[in-house]
């Protein structure tokens, strides 16, 4: 349970952190972020001894990177430059609905009615949520509402890729490697895309932040989660992570906070907890 809100914090921080570094651009962002967690987590590989148990997995690894961190955190630092890091959260727990989803479509694990349930629930709440935040009409912020969704939908995806081709790698395998190979893939577009202007201190010190504690030391917890837990189980972190975004957003970068996204993160959070067996399911079936 410590690992578990420990990751929620530092997850929950990360909307915050890309918000600051907005002046380095999205897919600078996004290389940035996965590049300094490679170089935290490589050397740590090095010192387990592992780096052979990486080379002989190298495909299956540094392909999960693009899925698992490069296209998602892309996505979520384009998104954060017209919606609120609350808002973006919140969108971001439905991951554990894509991955139920995916879960019963690619692996075969077939939902109970409680998980049905909560499936429509939860995209119930972020349709509700979607309509009055991100102001479907022209001029508003869907596209931003789409790219958090789509990313979201990449953790779904990683989560079975991981339980289906990467069961029995060490997670600071998965979690070094699938930087690296996000860091990699992301290397032309983001120096493609370099902003023309230095970025502050501020952003640079956000940037770091957000490499060295919500990437290098968030994927070491979560990789740990998906091998004691399963894929299902630890993606549920998702749905904490909102809680610790919507404080920090609020109280740190003075985003506004209404009463309706309140309600509708409850929605949402109810809905996954359901269609992930978190709830309404005996701890025999775990």
């Amino acid at each position: 349970m410590v690992e578990f809100t420990l990751l929620a914090a530092l997850w929950g921080s990360s909307f915050m952190f890309m918000r600051l570094a907005a002046d380095f651009g999205p897919m600078a962002i996004a290389f940035l972020r996965t590049l300094i967690a490679s170089l935290c987590l490589l050397p740590l590989l090095a010192w387990q001894r592992r780096l052979g148990e990486l080379r002989r997995n190298a495909g299956r690894v540094l392909l999960l990177g693009m899925v698992n961190s490069g296209i998602p955190f892309a996505l979520f630092a384009w998104a954060l430059l017209s919606i609120s890091t609350g808002l973006s959260a919140i969108l971001n727990a439905t991951a554990s609905l894509f991955s139920a989803v995916i879960a019963w479509a690619w692996l075969g694990d077939r939902p109970r009615v409680l998980q049905v349930l909560g499936l429509v629930l939860g995209f119930a709440g972020v349709t509700l949520l979607v309509f009055d935040q991100a102001h479907l009409k022209e001029g508003g912020s869907a596209l931003a509402v789409l790219a958090c969704l789509a990313a979201a939908c990449c953790y779904g995806l990683a989560g079975s890729y991981t339980k289906r081709y990467l069961s029995g790698i060490a997670p600071m395998v998965s979690a070094a490697g699938s930087q690296l190979g996000a860091a990699l893939g992301l290397a032309l577009p983001a120096l493609w895309l370099w902003p023309a202007q230095n970025p502050g201190t501020e952003a640079w010190l956000a940037v770091l932040a957000a490499g060295v504690l919500c990437t290098g030391l968030a994927y070491i917890l979560y990789f740990r989660l998906i091998a004691h837990t399963g894929p299902a189980r630890a993606i549920t972190v998702t749905y904490m992570v909102p809680v610790f975004a919507l404080f920090y957003g609020t109280l740190l970068l003075r985003e506004a906070l209404t009463l309706w996204m309140l309600l509708c993160g409850l929605v949402v959070i109810l809905g996954t907890a359901l269609a992930s067996g978190l709830i309404g399911t005996p701890r025999s079936a775990e």
